[in-house]
């Protein structure tokens, strides 16, 4: 039977995202984080993860954007901060990333992950899908095969009546054409993938509305994420929209939902 991992992005980001995020997860209402495992609070926050079911998986959130690295990167971070993810892209379209420096901050994000769980990540992905620019999608699964050699490797594309079939279908065709050759990429390093993703909206819309559409036309290994959490931290765009999401999950039946569209939840 085909199953949903329903992924909250962005634990570690804040204590009370993670608290939020580990709580719907020890409730049934997730079945996957994926962790940003360069925050300050990260290794203070792993321990919320101790005591989750076996049922849920988590993940490494490789983050090169946005925030401040655990390695010095005078090129990409000379201020000390990581850029955006649209300058970040047009330097990897152009080949103009420091790659030696990715290299070491991806590494440094492996070894801390590891340091706070005891353990490698269940799988990887990356920060507004970063992990899949040109150059550093080398690096990113040379390192998970090596570090992580049983991990999936999230991956965005999917086909495109899928994505007609769902809402924001702009956002989510942008995503899979940065993603393009990401799976057969990841299986000359022996990585699975995720086949069918979905999740991608504007962050100010009824979420509840859009949930079950994501749920739509899935395949045998259907990722959807979100970004459930609580709190406002300085600088969160979608600071919002996450406790909007987190309140929902807590009315819901998860297993019911995906039952309607022949997905198996928990997974």
């Amino acid at each position: 039977m085909p199953r949903l991992i329903l992924c909250a992005d962005d634990f570690g980001y804040s204590p009370e995202i993670s608290a939020t995020i580990a709580g719907l997860a020890r409730t049934g209402k997730l079945n996957a984080t994926s962790c940003m495992a360069l925050m300050p609070g990260w290794a203070t926050d792993a321990a919320l993860l101790a005591d989750l079911p076996d049922t849920v998986q988590v993940g490494l959130h490789l983050t090169l954007t946005g925030e401040r690295p655990l390695t010095p990167m005078p090129r990409l971070a000379p201020d000390g901060v990581l850029p955006a993810i649209d300058p970040l892209g047009r330097m990897a379209a152009r080949g103009r990333v420091p790659l030696d420096e990715v290299a070491a901050e991806v590494a440094a994000q492996f070894d801390a992950f590891v340091a706070a769980r005891g353990k490698a990540p269940d799988f990887v992905d990356g920060h507004q899908h970063s992990h899949a620019l040109p150059g550093i999608r080398a690096i990113v699964l040379a390192e998970t095969a090596r570090r992580a050699p049983h991990a999936w490797v999230r991956d965005c594309s999917e086909r495109l009546s899928a994505m007609l079939a769902r809402p924001f279908f702009g956002k989510a065709i942008a995503s899979a054409w940065h993603c393009r050759g990401l799976r057969a990429d990841a299986a000359t390093h022996g990585l699975a993938c995720n086949d069918s993703f979905a999740g991608h909206y504007d962050f100010r819309s009824d979420w509840r509305a859009l949930f079950p559409k994501f749920l739509r036309r899935p395949r045998d290994f259907h990722l959807v994420m979100c970004h459930p959490g609580a709190g406002r931290l300085p600088g969160d765009g979608i600071t919002a929209a996450r406790p909007r999401e987190a309140e929902a999950l807590r009315d819901w039946s998860i297993a019911d939902m995906a039952g309607a569209e022949g997905l198996a939840f928990p997974a």
